[in-house]
């Protein structure tokens, strides 16, 4: 595959990581809590989506955001 001035296109693996964070980060910024309307904040150590307002954290399994309140764990005071 070449580019438009007829050179190799090369994967830039790093390049393709960035967008996948920027992406990713982006479509974070617009799940907001089902329960509250709420804006949501990322736990990378749960792997978590936590709902401050509504007291629950959502899962973040294989890289997908389970937004169900039936998965949500209920956090403690």
């Amino acid at each position: 595959m070449t580019d438009s001035t007829g050179s190799p296109q090369h994967d830039d693996p790093d390049n393709s990581r960035r967008t996948y964070r920027r992406a990713s980060a982006q479509l974070l910024e617009m799940l907001v809590c089902p329960v509250t309307h709420a804006t949501l904040k990322y736990d990378v150590e749960t792997q978590e989506l936590v709902s401050n307002r509504a007291r629950l954290a959502y899962p973040i399994r294989d890289g997908i955001p389970i937004m169900l309140v039936e998965e949500a764990r209920i956090l403690d005071d």
